[in-house]
């Protein structure tokens, strides 16, 4: 289902996304982590369903409906480095760090910070091309912490 835009984001010169196949692929994203520690529990759900919504405009059940989306692209995806590689080609840099942001907001939405999703993190965040500042101050922003 998913493999033009599975071939187009990841061509050796990926062209930008527009913004439907760019929601789609940061919210893959953000499933990819979530499932990381093998717990995609309904607060996981939840949040990035809230996050789609309120990054995106869109209604619950469009929310709902680009999760489940995302959900499949995640699964068909290739593994991470090649996937969250293509995203940075394709994506602003200022968006790549709203999407670490967002990231670290499912991480803690369950109220567990596993070990698996803090490496997935790191990793994602290094291959994003997201600078280890830049991306403490995106935790610091979501868990209130200074």
């Amino acid at each position: 289902m998913f493999a033009d835009f599975l071939k187009r984001l990841t061509a050796p010169e990926p062209q930008e996304l527009d913004s439907t196949d760019a929601r789609l692929a940061l919210t893959a994203l953000l499933v990819r982590v979530a499932r990381s520690d093998n717990d995609y529990s309904a607060d996981e759900v939840r949040k990035i369903e809230e996050i789609a919504a309120s990054r995106y405009g869109l209604s619950q059940s469009d929310a709902s409906d680009l999760r489940v989306q995302a959900e499949g692209l995640e699964a068909e995806a290739p593994d991470t480095v090649r996937f969250t590689r293509a995203i940075k080609d394709a994506v602003a840099y200022d968006e790549r760090v709203a999407v670490i942001e967002a990231l670290w907001k499912v991480v803690l939405s369950d109220g567990t910070r596993a070990a698996e999703e803090d490496a997935l993190l790191r990793l994602v965040a290094s291959l994003l091309g997201v600078s280890d500042p830049d991306s403490a101050m995106a935790r610091q922003r979501v868990s209130g912490a200074d």
